[in-house]
């Protein structure tokens, strides 16, 4: 977005206001600085002029129900991003597509299920598949892995201290090296990333299209159905407790 002019950033670029909700446990120091980083990008983002109303950051702090009660209905788009095969994506996303909002996201999780319910062209998917992961692990630690150029510029635009003077290399080289703790990016952030950044491109292209987008909005509630507590409570009852509905007169 800095690189282009105003003109060609308004023509190429559908506004966005990205939530973050989440919480790093006490001692899980990687999430923290995530945490960190994401209010820096934030307010970064807000006090620079060029990007204007195209983008705003936002980190929700102590995320919990009452805060999603309002966040998810408002929500137009959700981004449930894990490794496919960590089982990451819970239910959120349930929730979401549950409200009409439509999901970007890797086969991950319940992902895997809303796809199926909503339909394939209702959902925006990306990223590497689960029977994928151990091979791409292997292939980074023998050193065969290339990265996308697009990731590696993103890496020195963070470490140029454009987000503030804290130092985010432990973040960055996380995401670096081919083996070892700590390092050699676990999940696999820089194999998904192209991917991610062509499958926004789409989102982009379906958002500009509102009736198409309202669409994909409505099938997505409809879709959905198979996982209102209702139904699972049903077959809970019925095929784990073994009891039987009592019919009041």
């Amino acid at each position: 977005m800095k690189e282009m002019s105003p003109e060609e950033r308004k023509e190429s670029f559908v506004p966005w206001v990205c939530i973050f909700g989440g919480k790093a446990f006490a001692t899980y120091v990687q999430a923290k600085r995530i945490v960190k980083f994401i209010t820096d990008v934030g307010v970064t983002v807000h006090h620079d002029p060029d990007i204007g109303d195209l983008l705003k950051v936002v980190f929700v702090p102590d995320y919990n129900v009452s805060v999603a009660e309002v966040l998810i209905p408002g929500s137009e788009l959700s981004q449930h991003i894990s490794t496919a095969g960590m089982e990451a994506s819970g239910t959120s996303n349930m929730k979401f597509a549950m409200n009409g909002c439509i999901v970007i996201g890797t086969l991950d999780g319940a992902n895997v299920e809303i796809r199926e319910e909503v339909g394939e062209e209702n959902f925006f998917l990306f990223g590497a598949q689960a029977h994928e992961i151990a091979g791409l692990r292997k292939e980074r630690a023998e050193g065969k892995f290339v990265p996308d150029q697009r990731f590696e510029e993103v890496k020195e635009f963070v470490r140029s201290g454009v987000f503030g003077p804290y130092s985010y290399d432990e973040l960055m080289g996380s995401l670096e090296g081919n083996e070892g703790y700590g390092c050699s990016d676990y999940f696999l952030v820089g194999k998904d990333f192209p991917s991610y950044i062509e499958c926004q491109e789409k989102v982009d292209e379906a958002y500009r299209d509102q009736k198409r987008w309202t669409k994909m909005s409505i099938l997505n509630t409809a879709g959905s159905y198979k996982f209102s507590s209702d139904r699972t409570i049903h077959e809970y009852a019925r095929d784990i407790w073994m009891i039987e509905p009592l019919v009041l007169p």
